[in-house]
């Protein structure tokens, strides 16, 4: 069955606009004086520098965007079929999202004073990324099938 992209992109601009949610929620807690949100060891492991993430964050944002916008005009480069997003990129996303999974299940048995909630932050938005990715090879996938 082939997926429409004009139907996928609102599904997509959802999954983006939670991604951008986590990024403005980190940078308030990181940059201003915001005591209603959890702290900033709440947003992330700090294997990179903030200043980092921040950077590669921004990034991510400006790539889903630029998916998105194809997806909703039904044309570009993102939204032409391709063998590489239709394979790699769905097992990329699958295994990215194994991986998060695992990384919950492990963070909940070595902290379970934190279940089910702390320090998930950064793991649930993982699962908004890897749902993200899972749908664009899903969509490269479907129409590889129908060629």
């Amino acid at each position: 069955m082939s997926l429409n992209p004009r139907k996928l992109a609102p599904i997509l601009w959802v999954l983006l606009f939670l991604f951008i949610l986590r990024v403005v929620g980190q940078m308030l807690v990181a940059f201003g004086d915001i005591t209603w949100l959890p702290p900033m060891e709440e947003w992330y492991s700090g294997l990179i520098s903030y200043p980092q993430l921040l950077i590669s964050q921004i990034l991510i944002i400006i790539l889903l965007t630029k998916v998105c916008l194809d997806f909703t005009r039904c044309r570009g480069v993102f939204v032409s079929p391709k063998r590489v997003y239709g394979r790699g990129v769905l097992y990329f996303g699958y295994v990215y999202l194994i991986a998060m999974i695992l990384r919950y299940a492990i963070r909940m048995s070595l902290y379970p004073e934190e279940r089910w909630f702390g320090g998930t932050i950064p793991i649930v938005f993982h699962w908004v990324l890897a749902t993200f990715v899972i749908l664009f090879g899903r969509y490269h996938r479907s129409q590889r099938q129908r060629e």
